[in-house]
């Protein structure tokens, strides 16, 4: 895997990666940004979300479920000394659709969160993930 990252203006870039998709990445005014876009930690959490809901959707489908929605809460605490890594993330599936079995949903998180997302891999190294879940 290959990506580059571009400087814009200050503290605001661009990058890209082997998918060739350009994102814009961004800090606070205080940190020599211009606040237009998240921040990398702000879309390392993003990525955890979405890693882990891209495994539960692929999962639930081959359980027969029809999710027809899913909606993704986190919240992460960090560490009070630089890094400043995550030390604890809260993960929150929010699922709608026909033939969603409780049982399965549990089914196609644990495994998401402790084998299949490479960004929850990452994360656990350095904090407790935590997750929840409703079905609507």
């Amino acid at each position: 895997m290959k990506a580059t990252v571009k400087q814009i203006e200050g503290n605001a870039f661009a990058a890209k990666a082997d998918s060739g998709h350009w994102i814009n990445i961004d800090t606070s005014k205080s940190e020599d940004g211009s606040e237009a876009a998240s921040s990398p930690v702000e879309m390392a959490l993003i990525a955890l979300g979405v890693c882990s809901a891209m495994d539960v959707v692929l999962t639930l489908k081959k359980m027969r479920a029809n999710v027809t929605a899913v909606h993704v809460n986190l919240e992460a605490e960090r560490a009070e000394d630089h890094p400043r890594v995550f030390t604890r993330v809260k993960i929150e599936y929010i699922l709608s659709g026909e033939d969603i079995k409780l049982k399965d949903v549990e089914r196609a998180i644990q495994p998401s969160i402790d084998k299949y997302c490479t960004v929850a891999g990452m994360v656990a190294k350095t904090a407790e993930i935590v997750t929840s879940y409703k079905i609507e």
